[in-house]
């Protein structure tokens, strides 16, 4: 009998959703805000409704592969399943720069926002102190995580309401450049070439990762056949409503704004639509935001690795590790630590592009599992089911995989080089020892705590 420690079973839909908008970070649409502008020729209404599409398909294939495999380890477990176990090694592998680097992304952010409130202060200073924090917070619980996600989350979504609000009051008072507060002029592309407004729809879809994220949560979820497909597609529209309301509120009341610098184009827009008091309390959420993005990433990673571990994928002694006590994965969560200073070394460009790839690959195989589980292996061909286990999933293939072709020259090259160094690392283990897949996990049953 098995008495190793097991993850404690505890999260609901309602943490499961604010986890999943934690690691997405609804801030993260000023963040990138005057880089998406530019790309969309300012039509980021029709940019957002665009990247919704695209992430909609894949969010309906990662809730069909929950259901068919309620267990962490996510676009891994889902390829290896449905296709081949060596082949969702490698999408395993490709996912891992996802996850890996996303706590890396959080605490530089962090680094960078709090070195421009307290400029004596270095950036690596922050990177450390926030690493050590973030660290902390992750072995003491999942259920500590979820209580930190949910109120940053809640900070978030009141600070953009209260900036569509400020944007409403202009609008009525005759400040802002339309008087009405119902127009369908951001849903047309007037003379903006759509070529342009799917460019931007590729960048923009970079806000909504963190969907996906909460799948690795599965073996602490009560029922996850039913909680994570709901919290996915509730994570999904939230963020849609979120993003789309903002862009469509900017876009009638100020569709002459300028800026010159894309990268703090959002604090001129706060500044312009709420003074200096807004703009104070946006840079104070927006630092909220990226520290609770940073716990939900390293709690996204270390589940990830735990179920690498718990394959044999990794070694399985260190990496399926669960501590006695607090019922998390103590080992994975000191190795991301350590990992994560490299944040002290590299750039915030640098770290995206590993996010990008890993990202968009997975996506890419996780629709691709669901026609193989379903449509082959399990042969569900109704007049319906073709539509739901075939159409879907190649129309969520296609967008994904086109967007991963757009990615820049470097970063498609580095990401070769990754799997490169995935597959001889796999090479290696299968000829040094046994097939690296020991058990079934398909049925795993995790106690409570």
């Amino acid at each position: 009998m098995n008495n190793q420690p097991a993850l404690s079973k505890s999260l609901k839909v309602y943490q499961i959703v604010f986890l999943g908008l934690a690691w997405m970070t609804p801030m993260i649409f000023f963040t990138v805000y005057g880089v998406a502008y530019d790309a969309a020729g300012g039509q980021m209404v029709l940019a957002y409704l665009i990247a919704f599409l695209a992430i909609f398909f894949t969010a309906y294939s990662y809730s069909r592969m929950v259901k068919a495999y309620p267990i962490a380890g996510s676009a891994y477990t889902y390829t290896k399943k449905a296709i081949h176990p060596r082949l969702g090694f490698l999408v395993g592998w490709a996912l891992l720069l996802d996850y890996i680097f996303s706590p890396i992304i959080a605490i530089l952010t962090f680094g960078i926002f709090m070195h421009t409130e307290f400029p004596s202060i270095p950036v690596y200073v922050w990177v450390i102190v926030m690493n050590i924090i973030l660290a902390l917070v992750n072995i003491v619980g999942i259920k500590s995580v979820a209580r930190i996600s949910g109120i940053s989350v809640v900070v978030q979504i009141l600070f953009i309401s209260l900036f569509c609000l400020f944007i409403i009051k202009d609008i009525a008072t005759g400040q802002a450049s339309s008087s009405t507060l119902f127009s369908l002029h951001p849903f047309l592309a007037s003379d903006i070439p759509f070529t342009i407004i799917f460019s931007g729809a590729a960048l923009i879809c970079f806000c909504f990762l963190g969907f996906d994220a909460v799948t690795t949560m599965a073996e602490e979820t009560i029922q996850p056949e039913k909680t994570i497909p709901k919290a996915i597609f509730l994570i999904v529209c939230i963020a849609a409503v979120m993003y789309i309301a903002i862009s469509y509120f900017t876009q009638i009341a100020y569709p002459g704004f300028t800026f010159t610098n894309p990268d703090n184009a959002a604090y001129t827009l706060v500044k312009l639509v709420g003074g200096n008091l807004l703009s104070s309390l946006f840079i104070t959420v927006l630092i909220i935001a990226t520290f609770t993005q940073g716990v939900s990433s390293v709690t996204s990673v270390t589940r990830f690795l735990y179920a690498l571990g718990r394959e044999s994928v990794l070694p399985q002694k260190v990496f399926s590790y669960i501590h006695p006590t607090f019922k998390t994965p103590v080992v994975n969560i000191l190795l991301v630590t350590a990992f994560s200073f490299l944040g002290m070394f590299i750039d915030l460009n640098t770290a995206v592009t590993f996010v990008s790839f890993g990202a968009l690959t997975a996506f890419t195989f996780v629709n691709v599992s669901v026609i193989a589980h379903f449509y082959i292996k399990l042969k569900k061909r109704s007049f319906t089911e073709t539509i739901l286990y075939l159409i879907f999933p190649l129309i969520g293939a296609a967008f994904i995989g086109w967007l991963l072709t757009l990615l820049n020259k470097d970063t498609l090259l580095i990401g070769v080089a990754w799997l490169t160094v995935g597959f001889l690392y796999l090479f290696v283990k299968s000829r040094l020892s046994a097939p690296f897949v020991k058990r079934d996990h398909s049925k795993v049953t995790v106690p409570e705590k």
